[in-house]
C-alpha cells in the first residue's frame, strides 16, 4: 500500500492533475490485477449477504416505494433487474431499489474506521451495471473488488461524521470507481467519474442525527444512483469539478476540516491486489454495527442473571463503557431524546444502543422484526430498563476502535450492572461473536443459513436452491440476471398498496 498526503491546493498552485487524488484512485481503478481467490469467495458472501437482507425487507414501505418507482422505468433492450420481481428496468433505477432493499434493515456488512461505512452498498449499483451492459461475473468480481478498495481506504484516511457529512460521500466515488473497472475505462474517463460522484453525493449527517427517517435507507442507495450517472456523462466526455478534494473551493477546504488540514488515503501500488474486502464483517442482528457485541454481550448477562437468581427489575443501573463513535452516535452522548422514546421510528431506535441493549437483555434473542415491534418497544418493563440505561466514553475502547492493528480493533464495551443492593456486575466484549476474530465467525454456511433463515417464507426453496448455485459459481455466470431473487406471489401481496406520485 502506498500512503497519499492530501491536502487543499490554492488554483495558482501547480498542481498536475497525476497528483489528484481522484486521479489515483482512477489509477487503482484502472489496473487490470487479478483478483486473488480470498476476495473473490468473499465477495461471493456478501451478494449472498445482501440478497438475504433485500429479500427480507421487500415488502416494507421504504422499499416498496422504492422498488414502485423504478417498475416506473422500464426499458426494452439491457436493463437490470430488481430484487423480488420480473422484468428488467433502467440500471440507476433498479440500482436505487435494490440499494434501498440492502440498507433498509441495517443489516449487511460494515467497516469502520476513520469514518463508517457498509461497503455493500456498492454491490447493488454495481451488479446493476453489469447487467444492463451484458457483463459476466469475471467483470463484476472485478468491479466489486474495486469498490470495497476504494471505500474502506477512504474510510481509514478521512472522517466524515466529525465535520457532519454523511458517510455516502465515500461511497459515490468508491461506486465511480468500481463501474470503470467493469467496463475497462481509461483513467481519466474514470477520474472525471469519481470527481462528479463525490460533488452529486455530499450531504450532511442529518440523515443518522435526532428522528431517523426511511433517508437513511435510502442514502446509499441514492448514492449509488448517482454514481451511475456521473459515469455516464463521464464517458461522453462531460467533466466535474476539479481537483473536487483538494479545490480552494473544494471537499476538504470547505465540507472538511479547513485548507490547513491533510488527510492521509492509503491506495494499492499498481499491481498490487485489491483485499480491502477481506477487513470488513458482516451483521448477525439486525441494529448498527457498534450494537453487535453489545447484543451478544447482552445475551450472555442473561444467562449469568438467571443463573444467579438476579431479578431484571432490581437493576439500579447500567452503564455502557464504549467507544467515542458508539457514545456519541447510537449512546446517550449523542443528547437525542428520540432514542429513548418508545413511540421512535424504527431506524431511530436501531441506533439506540440503550434500546438495543434493554431488549437483548430481557429476550435473550434479537429478531429483526419482533425487536422493533411496537408491541415490544412498549411494554412497560422495557422502557424503565431502557431508561436506566446510558453511557460513557472509555479512552481505552476509543483507541481500540481506531487501532489500525486488526488483531486488536475492537467496537465493544464494558458493562457495568448495578443493583438496587448495591451489587454490581460487569462484563466486556471486544468484538461481536461473528466478527473474524469472534467466538462464531462468520463463514459460507453461516451467509447460506442467514439467507435461508430470512427468505423462510418469502423465496420458494427451488428459487432460494437456484440462486445460491448461480451466485456460488461467480466466476463463471455469464448471465448476471441469474443474481435476481424473486419472492413469492403471496409474500409480494403483502406489500403497502402502490401509493400516489409522480411516477
Amino acid at each position: 500500500m502506498i500512503n497519499h498526503e492530501v491536502r487543499t491546493h490554492k488554483s495558482a498552485e501547480d498542481f498536475p492533475i497525476e497528483e489528484h487524488l481522484a486521479h489515483k484512485i482512477a489509477k487503482v481503478a484502472a489496473d487490470k490485477v487479478e483478483v486473488p481467490a480470498d476476495t473473490k469467495d468473499m465477495i461471493i458472501n456478501r451478494i449472498i449477504d445482501n440478497a438475504s437482507v433485500a429479500v427480507a425487507s421487500v415488502v416494507r414501505r421504504p422499499v416498496t416505494s422504492a422498488r414502485v418507482i423504478a417498475q416506473a422505468h422500464p426499458v426494452s433492450e439491457g436493463g437490470a433487474t430488481i430484487f423480488g420481481v420480473d422484468g428488467n428496468y433502467s440500471a440507476e433505477w433498479a440500482a436505487l431499489a435494490n440499494g434501498t432493499a440492502v440498507r433498509e434493515l441495517d443489516f449487511h456488512d460494515t467497516f469502520l474506521a476513520a469514518e463508517y461505512s457498509h461497503p455493500g452498498d456498492n454491490i447493488p449499483p454495481l451488479l446493476a451495471v453489469a447487467q444492463h451492459k451484458g457483463l459476466d461475473g469475471k467483470a463484476l468480481i472485478r468491479g466489486i473488488a474495486t469498490g470495497y478498495e476504494i471505500q474502506v481506504n477512504l474510510v481509514k484516511g478521512i472522517c466524515l461524521h466529525e465535520h457532519k457529512i454523511d458517510h455516502v460521500a465515500h461511497l459515490g466515488p468508491s461506486v465511480a470507481a468500481g463501474i470503470g473497472t467493469m467496463l475497462d475505462l481509461d483513467v481519466d474517463t474514470i477520474y472525471q467519474a469519481i470527481g462528479q460522484a463525490l460533488h452529486t453525493t455530499t450531504a450532511t449527517r442529518q440523515s443518522r442525527k435526532g428522528l431517523i427517517s426511511s433517508w437513511k435507507a435510502y442514502a446509499p442507495a441514492f448514492a449509488g444512483k448517482m454514481a451511475i450517472e456521473a459515469t455516464d456523462r463521464a464517458m461522453r466526455g462531460e467533466g466535474a469539478p476539479a481537483p473536487i478534494w483538494e479545490g480552494e473551493d473544494g471537499f476538504i477546504a470547505w465540507m472538511l476540516h479547513s485548507p490547513e488540514r491533510t488527510y492521509t488515503i492509503p491506495l494499492p501500488a499498481e499491481g498490487e491486489e485489491k483485499r480491502a474486502i477481506l477487513d470488513t464483517y458482516t451483521k448477525e442482528h439486525s441494529a448498527e454495527y457498534q450494537a453487535q457485541a453489545q447484543i451478544d454481550m447482552a445475551f450472555a448477562l442473561k444467562k449469568r442473571l438467571a443463573e444467579e437468581g438476579r431479578d431484571l427489575a432490581d437493576i439500579e443501573s447500567i452503564v455502557l463503557h464504549t467507544s467515542h463513535h458508539t457514545h456519541y452516535v447510537i449512546g446517550t452522548g449523542a443528547n437525542d431524546p428520540q432514542k429513548m422514546d418508545p413511540d421512535a421510528s424504527r431506524e431511530t431506535l436501531d441506533h439506540s444502543i440503550m434500546y438495543i441493549f434493554a431488549v437483548a437483555l430481557e429476550d435473550g434473542d434479537w429478531d429483526y422484526e419482533h425487536s422493533y415491534s411496537d408491541e415490544r418497544k412498549h411494554r412497560p418493563e422495557t422502557i424503565e430498563l431502557w431508561h436506566k440505561i446510558s453511557t460513557v466514553e472509555d479512552p481505552e475502547w476509543t483507541r481500540r476502535y481506531h487501532s489500525n492493528d486488526l488483531s486488536e480493533k475492537a467496537f465493544g464495551g464494558k458493562a457495568v450492572i448495578t443493583f438496587k443492593d448495591g451489587t454490581v456486575i460487569e462484563d466486556e466484549r471486544a468484538v461481536a461473536d461473528a466478527h473474524p476474530l469472534g467466538a462464531r465467525p462468520f463463514g459460507r454456511e453461516e451467509y447460506i443459513n442467514k439467507f435461508k433463515k430470512l427468505a423462510a417464507g418469502k423465496v420458494s426453496e427451488e428459487e432460494q436452491e437456484r440462486f445460491l448455485t448461480a451466485v456460488q459459481d461467480l466466476e463463471n455466470l455469464t448471465d448476471l440476471n441469474e443474481l435476481n431473487v424473486r419472492v413469492t406471489p403471496d409474500h409480494l401481496a403483502k406489500a403497502p398498496k402502490k401509493t400516489e406520485g409522480i411516477f
